[in-house]
């Protein structure tokens, strides 16, 4: 099967969720969607950070949105993995 980049990334990051081999438990769902949705904010949204003596006010608006929304990608994961302890 032949997939990109990012959702190689995401199945990777599903793949490398714990798997009990000797009772063929897999991990609570929350735990495998949380690991999704930390693949795609690496993939969609990665993490950046404007040079320090950026001065373009709307390059750098547009840097503070992308970095909200991965917040909100990230934010989730943390959501749904509390469900999980």
């Amino acid at each position: 099967m032949n997939v990109t980049s990012a959702a190689q990334a995401i199945l990777d990051a599903i793949k490398a969720i714990d798997f009990n081999w000797s009772t063929m438990e897999q991990a609570d769902s929350t735990v495998i969607v949380a690991a999704a949705l930390r693949a795609a904010a690496d993939q969609v949204v990665q993490q950046e950070e404007p040079p320090a003596n950026f001065l373009d006010v709307q390059v750098a608006a547009e840097i503070d949105q992308r970095r909200a929304t991965r917040a909100d990608f990230l934010a989730i994961a943390d959501e749904l993995e509390g469900l999980h302890t």
